[in-house]
């Protein structure tokens, strides 16, 4: 078996852990040890958790290439100890994944006693001929793409030994989501985008330090989420979409200046991280990224991730979206149901979170044609700001700076005049644009007073004369 298939088979094997800890519905470790010895060229693999005992079938069905093994890379052997927390003993077991007949790769060893003690848990070892760096590398991506799902009721530590003697430890990090304000209370959505924005906070390349070069604040990061949902059927027990955006602004990132136009989008499938589907990436391409003021150049895939490129993401924003679809049960065994993700459950989830996005920040997302139009703001408001400072009624620029919502008793300039209305101009075009198609009415009064206000019609005149000006506008 060549080494890529070893890293292919190593995660399975931590996925198929994380799993039993879920179905556990219990406080459970995850432990992952590398360990290499100076002077060999062997290193072990140790992947333990204290979740629901192994069902043995699941070892015995791997579904792995067996060219390649017994060769330099690896034996082909797993060594399993397991028990569930109803059994008496700790059964010991070898599985020699050479053998091509699956009724035929087990070998059952001494089994330990438990002396009426009550747990749970797994622990499979191989070894293989070769440096864990790659190994490590492989294991690190997937811990950081796991710790999006936030699950509860895990906590994960990984292990790196080097030589035998314990100075020689080099790495040791234990990852229980320790910086969460959730509870276990907290709905799986809540939990996924606040993983997703510890994930873009580290950049996704660091499994515990925060870039304070990028991002100083957390304010800098603004994330919506939307959740879809199937009907439950005799076929099935319904599935749920939730996704997740992210959009960081940075004016002078060093981590971001290069790929500023492309979009990370990480897939979750049952509360493990997969490739991304067919669906999702068809969901992507069939979304009108117009009216959120986006212009798709395209969707491609990478294997663990997609990529989406735009053609008019302004520089120093960066957006990130992650996607997760689940069975709407708690607990589904593994192999239960077989199912493709729907593509137009997907893309319901997806524009549920854009929307979110534009409702709850101001000036994000704007369609292409509610942008067109304020660019026209400023001219606009020249224009009216124009027609105030005109008048030489005094009442007249009073009223208006009330309904302005500007301070009577200071002196007002033009430019802030303009911006006011500028600014209110703006306000109106976000609000209407942020409303469903379906929903939008007609737009509010450009100009509102916060408090009831009967306004008695201004006579009109060709000249106004005297009077005393409430506050006065510089020429």
């Amino acid at each position: 078996m060549d080494f890529s298939s070893v890293q292919k088979l190593c995660i399975h094997l931590i996925s198929s852990a994380y799993q039993r800890c879920r179905l556990s519905e219990d406080l459970c470790r995850l432990s992952v040890v590398l360990e290499s010895n100076l002077g060999t060229p062997i290193a072990r693999v140790s992947i333990s958790d204290t979740g629901t005992g192994s069902c043995l079938e699941e070892f015995q069905d791997l579904k792995c290439s067996r060219e390649g093994i017994g060769t330099e890379t690896w034996d082909g052997l797993l060594s399993v100890k397991t028990t569930d927390m109803s059994d008496n003993k700790i059964y010991h077991y070898h599985l020699n994944l050479r053998e091509s007949v699956s009724s035929r790769r087990l070998t059952r060893l001494p089994s330990i006693p438990k002396n009426d003690a009550k747990f749970s848990g797994t622990e499979v070892c191989l070894s293989i001929s070769d440096t864990i760096d790659a190994l490590l590398t492989e294991i690190k991506r997937f811990f950081q793409k796991m710790l999006i799902l936030m699950i509860p009721c895990v906590a994960a530590e990984l292990v790196v030994k080097r030589g035998d003697a314990p100075a020689l430890l080099c790495e040791n990090v234990f990852l229980p989501n320790e910086c969460s304000p959730l509870n276990f209370s907290s709905s799986n959505v809540e939990r996924f985008k606040s993983g997703l924005e510890e994930y873009v906070l580290k950049h996704g390349n660091s499994l515990n330090n925060k870039c304070d070069s990028c991002f100083r604040s957390r304010e800098q990061l603004k994330i919506s989420s939307g959740v879809a949902c199937s009907m439950e059927s005799q076929r099935g027990p319904g599935l749920i979409v939730e996704a997740v955006i992210a959009i960081s602004e940075h004016a002078e990132s060093p981590c971001f200046r290069s790929c500023s136009n492309k979009a990370e989008v990480l897939h979750f499938k049952d509360f493990l991280p997969c490739s991304v589907p067919g669906a999702s990436l068809n969901a992507l391409t069939s979304i009108d990224w117009r009216s959120y003021g986006l212009t798709l150049g395209s969707v491609v895939d990478q294997d663990d991730h997609a990529l989406i490129e735009w053609e008019n993401l302004p520089p120093h924003l960066h957006l990130h979206m992650a996607i997760h679809c689940y069975h709407k049960q708690v607990i589904i065994y593994p192999g239960k149901y077989k199912y493709q993700p729907d593509r137009h459950l997907i893309k319901k989830a997806v524009k549920l979170a854009l929307d979110d996005f534009k409702g709850k920040y101001t000036g994000f997302l704007l369609s292409a044609h509610a942008v067109k139009i304020c660019s026209y703001a400023p001219d606009l408001a020249s224009s009216i700001a124009g027609i105030i400072l005109s008048s030489n009624d005094s009442e007249f620029r009073s009223k208006c700076a009330l309904l302005l919502g500007l301070l009577q008793s200071q002196e007002i300039g033009r430019k802030t005049i303009e911006d006011c209305i500028n600014g209110k101009i703006i306000s109106v075009i976000e609000t209407n644009d942020r409303k469903p198609e379906k929903s939008k009415e007609t737009a509010p009064f450009l100009f509102e007073d916060d408090r009831p206000l009967e306004l008695e019609p201004i006579p009109y005149s060709e000249e106004y004369e005297g009077g005393d000006d409430v506050f006065s506008f510089p020429d």
